[in-house]
C-alpha cells in the first residue's frame, strides 16, 4: 500500500476505516497473499524512534493505521494530516463483524487468562455467524493449529509486533494484526470511554482518570511532542 504520511520515520497508511476494512476483506477473498498490521500510537512512535528494529518491524507492516489522537493533530502540524484515527478496538470489532458474513475464520492470541476466550465469546453474541478457529493466551509451537485466516495478537507493544514479524513465516495465519489493548474492552475487563468522549479525541483522557497507573506511559506523550517539535525545526 502506497500514500503514507511519515512520522518520526514511520510511514502510516492514510487511509479511513471503511478503505482498511475493504482492503482486508477483498485481499483474504481473492489472494493468498500472508502479511502483518500494525496500529502505531504515539507511545509506539516513540518508542520506535530510539528503536531501530522496532522501527523497521513497523514499516515493514503491509498495513500501519494511525492509531492515536496525537498522531492526528501531529501529522496536520507537520502539514501532512491523517484521515482518522483508527483504534485496534474498533478494527478488530468491525472486522469481525463484516467476516462473520463471509467464509473467513479468526483466532484470538494473548491478552490475560482467559481474556481471548471471554472476547471470542462476547463477538460470537454479537455476529453469531463469526468462524472462530481458536483462542489462546500464548501461542504453543508444539501444538497444531487449524488453518486461519486472520490472526488478532494482543501482546501489547512491542512485544507483539516483535513477535508477529518473527514467527509469521511459520504461523498457519494469513493475516496478523497487532491490536493491544483490544480484548480487555470487548471482553468487558476494561470499561470503554462513552462514545461521546471518543468523538471529542479525549478517549485517552478517560483511560488515564479510570486507570491512574498509566501515568507513567502517558509521560511518553511529552517526548512525543518534543520529537514533533524537533522534526517541524529540523526535518529530522
Amino acid at each position: 500500500m502506497k500514500d503514507k504520511i511519515f512520522l518520526l520515520g514511520v510511514g502510516l497508511n492514510n487511509l479511513t476505516i471503511t478503505q482498511t476494512l475493504e482492503y482486508i476483506e477483498k485481499g483474504l477473498l481473492r489472494t493468498g497473499k500472508k502479511y502483518y498490521i500494525v496500529t502505531p500510537n504515539p507511545e509506539i512512535l516513540t518508542i520506535a524512534d530510539k528503536n531501530k528494529e522496532y522501527k523497521k518491524v513497523l514499516n515493514n507492516a503491509e498495513l500501519a493505521l494511525n492509531d492515536g489522537v496525537g498522531n492526528i493533530l501531529a501529522s496536520k502540524f507537520l502539514g501532512r494530516p491523517l484521515k482518522e484515527v483508527i483504534h485496534g478496538v474498533d478494527l478488530t470489532e468491525n472486522l469481525c463483524r463484516d467476516v462473520s458474513k463471509q467464509p473467513i475464520t479468526v483466532g484470538f492470541l494473548g491478552a490475560g487468562s482467559g481474556v481471548a476466550e471471554k472476547t471470542a465469546e462476547c463477538l460470537r453474541e454479537k455476529y453469531p455467524n463469526l468462524k472462530i478457529n481458536f483462542t489462546e493466551e500464548e501461542w504453543d509451537f508444539n501444538k497444531k493449529y487449524p488453518l486461519t485466516d486472520i490472526l488478532f495478537v494482543a501482546f501489547g507493544s512491542p512485544k507483539q509486533e516483535f513477535w508477529i514479524a518473527e514467527n509469521l513465516k511459520k504461523l498457519p495465519v494469513r493475516i496478523a494484526i497487532g491490536v493491544g489493548g483490544s480484548f480487555d474492552f470487548i471482553s468487558g475487563k476494561v470499561k470503554r470511554a462513552p462514545l461521546f468522549i471518543r468523538s471529542l479525541g479525549l478517549e485517552w483522557l478517560f483511560r488515564l482518570i479510570t486507570q491512574p497507573w498509566r501515568i507513567k506511559r502517558q509521560t511518553r506523550l511529552l517526548k512525543f511532542v518534543y520529537l514533533i517539535l524537533r522534526e517541524k525545526i529540523t526535518g529530522i
